[in-house]
């Protein structure tokens, strides 16, 4: 056993070399071994022993050191790489050109090939392009991996390239990050398969969700509002995590930017960070957590849909019961609590984010529920309270409070899309008076016979319009112009215009259909313009004028009796 041991010493030896040393480290040693020699050369010292040495432990012969050091004597640069081949002119190298091929044909090396060979044979009959193995060769030798990736996948496919630095892990509610997250995971929301999404606050130095908010639709910023919520609110059933964080990063999101969401930052006292866009790596922490709730939770629920490529749907899984909206909701806020109390992140070394969280002595920042509700409400200004109750968004809003209140001013404060209530306070005071909801609320079954009428109508419309504008074309197999098909003749055609020509209201207008009243007779009128009036209408003749004033003109008739 011993015996073999040594017999593969001495192989590995042999294969590093007679220096002993890795082929990659005596090349990267070249260049130091020679710029020293030479500067022993330069002070005089310079002996045949160095020499020795040096190739000795670069694993070159004694000639071959010198010649590196005679050829760095008639040129410096020859220094940086001794014994690297010289380049020649002629060589071929990735030009800008080149690049840009690359980038249309989306990293296709044999495409981008054949169209170098045909500008070749355009400029030249002999040609000039490069083989494909030299092309190979070339964009492996002067492009990086993420230029490569970049190149052929887009900026995304680059940054997988790039080396990130990690942030330092400082104290609990130093810093948190939130984002929206669509769930690959389609759920039975009022009997349509629909992909929830996710809105959620993370806690940066011990990986805590401190608030959480789902919606079955597209978020907004009252998904915001509700999630901070229940991020700052320590008390039952959100748990012990929570408080006011110094610093929230964002990445650009509309919602996260609104009036009102700032508004509530603001009154809060928290620092919002707006990251640059395209940037995810700068928010770590919870990209890391989109990443892990879909392996970890989502992957095995029923109803998963694999993440389509760009530009296509997620495909909708056969034969599998979906899960309700509400059940989805309970299910991930029970995963939201194992994370927090029983998952343990690399990062944390063996404990949880709760230990973590509770470990950490920073004081806490809270916020009474009532003033939480108030700060995360937005403001629509001022209102007079009237008997039938507050007018707001067209429609009335009573409260059984508002007894004997009616004449004062208000100001309405109200979460966005929540507009069966709205909350009111006092205007000069800004003390709260009380919830208003909204006077003559339609029932759900009328509710749900409104939304049934605007699907078909809308189905309808949608079937209308693609019926009308849908086009045809005939195939061909050679290169021609596209050509229509479908026939009409004059009469069909004539007919067609005629009809749409009716319903434009532009069309229907008739400015000369009723002509203005003449003017007053006393009036000095145009003859242009008489023409253009109708014939005044006889006007009543008075029964007697009033005694000692002359008759008006009105009043004066004619041999006929008629007024004049």
């Amino acid at each position: 056993m011993y015996a073999q041991e040594g017999e593969r010493e001495d192989s590995s030896a042999a294969g590093a070399g007679r220096g002993g040393l890795p082929a990659a480290s005596r090349s990267a040693l070249r260049g130091v071994a020679v710029r020293r020699l030479l500067a022993l050369r330069g002070r005089g010292g310079l002996t045949s022993s160095h020499v020795r040495v040096a190739a000795d432990a670069l694993g070159v012969s004694e000639r071959t050191v010198w010649r590196w050091l005679a050829e760095a004597g008639r040129d410096e640069r020859a220094a940086d790489e001794p014994g690297a081949r010289a380049q020649t002119s002629t060589r071929f190298t990735i030009t800008p050109e080149v690049r840009g091929l690359l980038a249309l044909w989306k990293g296709n090396v044999r495409a981008v090939h054949r169209e170098l060979v045909l500008r070749a044979a355009r400029q030249s009959p002999h040609g000039g392009a490069p083989s494909l193995t030299t092309l190979h060769r070339a964009i492996r030798r002067d492009l990086t991996p993420g230029e490569r990736a970049g190149l052929a996948g887009g900026e995304r496919a680059a940054r997988k390239h790039d080396v990130f630095l990690a942030r330092p892990r400082l104290w609990r509610n130093h810093v948190w990050e939130t984002d929206h997250k669509q769930v690959p995971v389609l759920v039975d929301v009022d009997g349509k398969a629909r992909r929830p999404w996710i809105t959620w606050f993370t806690d940066c130095a011990t990986n805590a969700i401190t608030g959480v908010a789902v919606t079955p639709v597209h978020p907004s910023r009252e998904s915001v509002l509700s999630a901070l919520r229940s991020a700052v609110l320590r008390e039952d059933p959100y748990g012990p995590i929570g408080g006011l964080p110094e610093k929230v990063r964002v990445d650009r999101g509309k919602d996260f930017l609104s009036r009102t969401v700032s508004a509530a930052f603001d009154l809060l006292d928290v620092t919002v960070e707006d990251l640059p866009a395209y940037t995810p790596h700068l928010k770590g922490t919870v990209e890391g957590l989109n990443r892990a709730v879909e392996s970890m939770f989502l992957a095995a629920l029923p109803g998963y849909a694999r993440q389509p490529r760009p530009g296509k749907r997620a495909s909708s899984p056969k034969d599998e019961v979906l899960l309700d909206f509400e059940d989805f909701t309970a299910r991930l806020l029970a995963w939201t609590s194992w994370w927090n109390t029983e998952h343990q992140p690399a990062p944390l070394r063996g404990r949880t984010p709760l230990e973590a969280w509770q470990d950490d002595p920073t004081p806490l920042r809270d916020v009474p529920a009532t003033d939480l509700w108030t700060f995360t409400l937005e403001d629509a200004g001022t209102r007079t309270l009237t008997t039938r109750g507050i007018r707001f968004k067209k429609r009335d809003y009573v409260g059984a409070w508002m007894t004997g209140q009616a004449g004062i001013q208000v100001r309405v404060r109200f979460m966005p899309h929540h507009d069966h209530r709205i909350e009111v306070y006092q205007a000069a005071t800004g003390r709260y008076l009380g919830p208003a909801d909204l006077a003559d609320q339609a029932t759900d079954e009328q509710i749900s016979a409104v939304r049934r009428a605007r699907a078909a109508r809308s189905r309808r419309l949608k079937k209308d319009l693609e019926a009308s504008q849908r086009e045809r074309y005939a195939a061909v197999n050679q290169p021609e112009a596209p050509r229509r098909l479908g026939a009409l003749t004059t009469v069909q055609a004539g007919a067609e215009i005629a009809q749409l020509a009716g319903t434009a209201l532009s069309a229907l207008a008739m400015p000369d259909l009723i002509p203005p009243a003449a003017p007053p007779a006393d009036w000095r009128t145009p003859p242009s313009l008489v023409t253009r009036t109708a014939p005044g209408r006889p006007s009543p003749v008075p029964s007697e004028p009033a005694p000692g004033r002359p008759p008006g003109p009105a009043e004066q008739t004619t041999e006929d009796g008629d007024a004049s």
